[in-house]
């Protein structure tokens, strides 16, 4: 079940005290998300378990960044970062998120674990300006490796060349 919904322009704001929980299996298909997470994401637990994470992924979220969570991911790192997602009567809720590699028994990734909370507003607006030209950027180009490649580097070209975990905390 991929997402068809149409965007609209209504945020729902986390809570300064909310967690949201997912688990993920190696193709990012849901497998476990708690209360707070199924409630902002406007579904049912079973129209979401079983089913891709990105029917989530607000179309205001760049690639790169998905390309740099997975290879973060593969490294065995944890990765931080700030998403928006897309809710099913098509408002969105941004988190600032902390996604953990998991592993099976022989400690190979077999997913991921996330738990995101309420984002600083303050960086928050930073990266929601970044991800918007982003995504103007991929727009320019019709493979998803160019739409990666350019997008990354608006990124790489804002950050400094710092590197990403360190700038995602202390800007």
């Amino acid at each position: 079940m991929l997402s068809t919904i149409e965007p609209i322009n209504t945020e729902k704001e986390m809570s300064d005290h909310e967690f949201l929980i997912l688990k993920t299996d190696l193709l990012g298909t849901m497998i476990y998300g708690n209360r707070s997470f199924i409630a902002f994401s406007g579904y049912e637990e079973e129209e979401l378990i079983g089913q891709p994470h990105k029917m989530l992924r607000h179309p205001d979220m760049p690639r790169a960044i998905f390309r740099l969570m997975w290879e973060t991911l593969e490294d065995n790192r944890e990765f931080f970062g700030y998403l928006k997602y897309l809710r099913k009567d098509g408002s969105y809720f941004w988190s600032f998120a902390n996604l953990t590699p998991s592993f099976d028994d022989d400690q190979n990734v077999n997913g991921s674990f996330s738990v995101q909370r309420k984002p600083h507003p303050k960086r928050l607006a930073f990266f929601s300006d970044l991800y918007k030209e982003m995504v103007a950027v991929e727009k320019r180009f019709s493979t998803d490796q160019e739409m990666m490649d350019a997008s990354t580097e608006v990124l790489n070209n804002a950050i400094g060349g710092r590197n990403y975990d360190e700038f995602i905390f202390n800007g």
